[in-house]
């Protein structure tokens, strides 16, 4: 637990320079302290003294978080876990925590680094199927937000579009902005519902992706090409997120994500997920040394590329991998 803590202090204060050594600090102890990871590691005949540079970090597939415990210490220092969503019958992943407190005030960190002060927003969450169970880290950080606005208006919406349309045209002209955020089924089922809105030009919408087996997929342009005329914004923005992280990225448009300090991003062969990708597109490997407590080093099921200003394009899922609730957007 005293490690976490130092590592918690060192990943507040964190400069860009100090991110390979905290990475590399962070897989010699994980090696050691996570049980699942060693094995891995193991299993791969990694000699994990030789690993000198983060080109040599091998990187755990996310679905041991399905079916193993991935945590660096003891399970008497993790009071809970968050779970991913998907259908009925799937195994979902479990990612323990250590402190939800830390992630709530890490999560708050990366969005006002990015948008500035939650109290200058009254957030408006659309999270239904998510808010029907238990276990959502992205219940759990929409409620954080909510809570830190300080805003008698900011609250959830399941199913009740009306009142949410209501409460949008309500806080029209108000000197805060509006931040919903929105799973991207419920989103389009808002904007698809032929309700009249008349938008507030102080709206901002954030897209969480997800889709859930609710809707056909669709690409991301045809997603913001529906939701930007009824929302009457030019711009819809987007987080990128999943159970298995405790960072998230965001994106002001276009579906490009600019990676906060505690994210860096691997593109691997799509054929071969043990070398790195020689184009700038592949499944993506994530470095998130939020992830002190757990498994810094993910390989996901995701698939992305970078565009020439180096930022971050999630292009959908590999044909096999299984439906989760977030990222379904197939490019």
């Amino acid at each position: 637990m005293q490690d976490f803590k130092s590592f918690s202090v060192r990943l507040r204060n964190l400069k860009p320079e100090e991110f390979e050594p905290l990475a590399l600090e962070l897989f010699q102890f994980q090696s050691q302290a996570n049980p699942i990871y060693g094995k891995y590691l193991q299993a791969r005949s990694i000699d994990t003294q030789a690993v000198k540079s983060l080109d040599q970090i091998p990187f755990l597939p996310i679905r041991f978080f399905k079916d193993h415990e991935v945590i660096s210490g003891k399970k008497a220092d993790f009071p809970g876990y968050f779970s991913s969503s998907g259908t009925t019958g799937m195994i979902t992943s479990r990612h323990y925590f250590w402190s939800e407190e830390w992630y709530l005030e890490h999560a708050q960190q990366l969005f006002e680094e990015k948008y500035g002060a939650l109290k200058e927003y009254h957030v408006l969450a659309l999270l239904p199927a998510y808010l029907e169970r238990k276990g959502s880290s992205l219940v759990s950080m929409a409620n954080h937000f909510i809570k830190e606005s300080e805003s008698v208006h900011s609250g959830f919406y399941l199913y009740n579009q009306d009142e949410l349309l209501e409460k949008m045209e309500l806080l029209a002209g108000d000197n805060r902005k509006i931040l919903l955020l929105g799973v991207t089924f419920a989103l389009l089922d808002l904007a698809e519902s032929g309700k009249k809105f008349s938008p507030p030009s102080n709206l901002l919408v954030m897209e969480t992706g997800g889709m859930k087996g609710r809707r056909k997929e669709m690409i991301r342009e045809e997603v913001h090409e529906v939701l930007k005329p009824f929302f009457g914004v030019d711009t819809i923005h987007s987080e990128y997120g999943m159970t298995e992280l405790m960072s998230q990225a965001y994106s002001k448009g276009e579906g490009k994500y600019v990676l906060p300090k505690a994210m860096r991003v691997v593109l691997r062969d799509v054929n071969d997920p043990l070398s790195f990708s020689s184009r700038s597109q592949g499944g993506i490997n994530v470095i998130d040394l939020a992830n002190f407590h757990s498994c810094a080093f993910i390989e996901t099921q995701d698939l992305g590329r970078f565009d020439e200003s180096g930022r971050l394009e999630v292009l959908g899922r590999f044909d096999n991998s299984e439906i989760r609730g977030c990222n379904l957007l197939v490019q």
